[in-house]
């Protein structure tokens, strides 16, 4: 197995869940080369495995064919004479450009009406008792003949390095804003799915008063997407607009927010891409959990504690909380979460 190519998925967490596969391919074929077709949302964290030769960036709209885009790709690619394509997304279109490159080894799980574009495929697992997501993809791996003894039944970490680029960048954005690298919290309020995935503003504030409180010369940065930076403002006009509380929601690229989790003295995010980012780089984290269940995604790292009710209407996997108060993360508290921190160092 000399080239090896991955169609990354879509979501930051399911892309650093997908690391523990390179690594086993990388494993079994040392010489291989391993290259990666990721949106640029994802691409950074192809950029942030050691076991990745190229990030291939290609501008794949989420519910749009471009089958133009896709012939194109198809056409590029076909010149690598990839060995085998690992498919990790379930779609239809995103096993087109592997078969049009005519890519003899296709894998993945069996999807949208895709037989003969996969050539091998494995059963998704039920939705009752799915397994962790890096497991899930590290069981692709058994379609291959050499790869038939991995062991899928434990949680496999994650595993991403910063680059040397990423930190001298967000080094510069810190000296210019005057923040102490050696005491920075990392608050990520976000989370794409929903408000059923998010810790209260108000809860956010409050911890980061007491944070600052307790260490007067620490910083709390808000780290998010731009989609975040409102959620950003609100935390720190609650927090009354603490000179030490920095909203960077938007703010920086996504090598950059590695770059800046991985210098963090503790990262607190609800269930989300930036939270499996803190578990993959190995630092001490709490991750609060609403609507989602942390026996599926749980951040994979022995640094990181789960915050999580259990109550009996969760996880719901709802986007709106179907009873319509929120217990699951509005009962969880700033103290409580500032004393699991407090057990992190």
């Amino acid at each position: 197995m000399n080239r090896i190519l991955i169609i990354a998925p879509n979501w930051i967490g399911d892309a650093v869940m997908s690391q523990p596969l390179l690594a086993n391919l990388k494993t079994i074929y040392p010489h291989c080369q391993i290259d990666v077709l990721a949106s640029p949302w994802v691409a950074p964290i192809y950029r942030a495995c050691a076991e990745v030769n190229q990030v291939i960036e290609a501008k794949l709209e989420h519910k749009q064919l471009q089958w133009g885009l896709r012939k194109q790709l198809a056409k590029r690619l076909k010149l690598n004479q990839y060995d085998a394509c690992f498919v990790l997304p379930n779609s239809l279109k995103s096993a087109l450009i592997p078969w049009l490159a005519n890519i003899p080894l296709r894998i993945g799980y069996r999807g949208e009406m895709r037989f003969g574009l996969i050539n091998f495929a494995l059963d998704n697992p039920s939705k009752v008792n799915r397994p962790p997501m890096a497991n899930h993809y590290l069981a692709l791996g058994n379609t291959l003949e050499h790869l038939q003894e991995i062991d899928t039944s434990n949680p496999v970490d994650p595993k991403l390095e910063v680059s040397t680029a990423a930190k001298q960048s967000i080094s510069t954005k810190l000296e210019e804003a005057c923040i102490n690298q050696k005491s920075i919290y990392v608050l990520c309020p976000g989370a794409e799915y929903g408000v059923t995935k998010r810790w209260p503003t108000e809860h956010f504030a409050n911890l980061a008063r007491q944070l600052i409180s307790n260490e007067p010369d620490a910083h709390v940065i808000l780290l998010g997407s731009k989609g975040d930076h409102a959620l950003g403002e609100r935390i720190q006009a609650q927090a009354l607009s603490s000179t030490q509380i920095h909203n960077w929601c938007g703010n920086t690229s996504l090598d950059e927010a590695i770059a800046l989790i991985g210098m963090s003295k503790a990262l607190i995010s609800n269930d989300s891409g930036l939270m499996h980012i803190g578990a993959a780089l190995k630092v001490p984290q709490v991750a609060i959990f609403g609507s989602s269940d942390p026996h599926h995604t749980p951040p994979l790292s022995d640094k990181a504690k789960v915050i999580w009710l259990n109550l009996p209407c969760s996880p719901c996997h709802k986007r709106e909380c179907p009873l319509g108060h929120l217990k699951c993360l509005q009962d969880i508290l700033p103290e409580t979460v500032l004393s699991t921190i407090q057990t992190l160092h």
